[in-house]
């Protein structure tokens, strides 16, 4: 599944990624990947550890993975299944004490935030939980103030009005960071094509930038838009691929 605005809609099941994706392949030319369930209705942990194992089979990046992660136990398997970071939402909001277990048990570095926010009629931000449908009461910045405290490793910011577009990133949810952000930021929501992915990278409050329309509806998208960032003067890390030389985005 991916989304457009948080609405659903369905691109294929595991054996159309398969077919069409190698992720031992793509993993020369993205720096991670993000894989969220955002099942609606009652969730198979199982079937999702499944597909992870297959996911992961042979893949050279790191896997980050969240969705509906409520005890240890569950973040436990899904490192087991191929994950290296678990990624929590709405657990860093209603549960903060099972997000500092995750910390203690398995490290701040395997610890992702992710924060939905959406702007409200008013015109200022507030972050959405449970798959954007309950809305959070105070702003998006007063709450990341306080998930802060939590020692998470990563924030992951992904805008809700953008979310699926291809029209770019929404920058000023980044205006909801405070100065002295001492954790890596990923930007999401938005990114259609590789200039976009550029002026993400050039914000000094960015860390890193996701996508997931390059990914799955533009083909070759994430090999052609990293041979354009790269020959725009753009440093990023090289891996050596055994079928050719490619440096590496990060994918949702």
């Amino acid at each position: 599944m991916l989304s457009r605005n948080f609405r659903l809609q369905r691109v294929g099941n595991l054996d159309w990624l398969e077919r069409h994706y190698n992720f031992s392949h793509i993993s020369f030319f993205i720096d991670e990947l993000v894989v969220l369930d955002v099942t609606r209705k009652k969730r198979d942990f199982y079937s999702f550890c499944e597909t992870l194992r297959h996911l992961s089979r042979g893949c050279f990046m790191p896997i980050a993975v969240g969705g509906g992660i409520r005890n240890l136990d569950q973040a436990r398997e899904l490192l087991r299944s191929g994950a290296d970071k678990i990624v929590v939402n709405t657990p860093v909001f209603d549960h903060p004490e099972f997000v500092s277990q995750l910390v203690s048990e398995f490290g701040q570095q395997c610890v992702v935030a992710s924060l939905d926010l959406k702007k409200n009629s008013e015109g200022t931000y507030q972050i959405c939980v449970d798959s954007g449908s309950r809305m959070l009461e105070d702003s998006a910045s007063k709450w990341i103030k306080q998930i802060l405290k939590q020692s998470v490793g990563e924030l992951y910011l992904n805008s809700i009005d953008r979310d699926g577009t291809g029209q770019g990133y929404d920058f000023s949810i980044l205006d909801q960071l405070p100065s002295n952000l001492p954790v890596p930021v990923v930007l999401a929501g938005g990114a259609g094509n590789a200039q976009h992915l550029a002026t993400g990278i050039a914000d000094c409050r960015v860390d890193a930038v996701a996508t997931a329309h390059l990914f799955n509806f533009i083909g070759d998208g994430l090999e052609k838009a990293r041979k354009e960032l790269i020959a725009s003067g753009i440093e990023l890390p090289l891996w050596i691929s055994p079928i050719n030389d490619q440096q590496m985005i990060l994918i949702q």
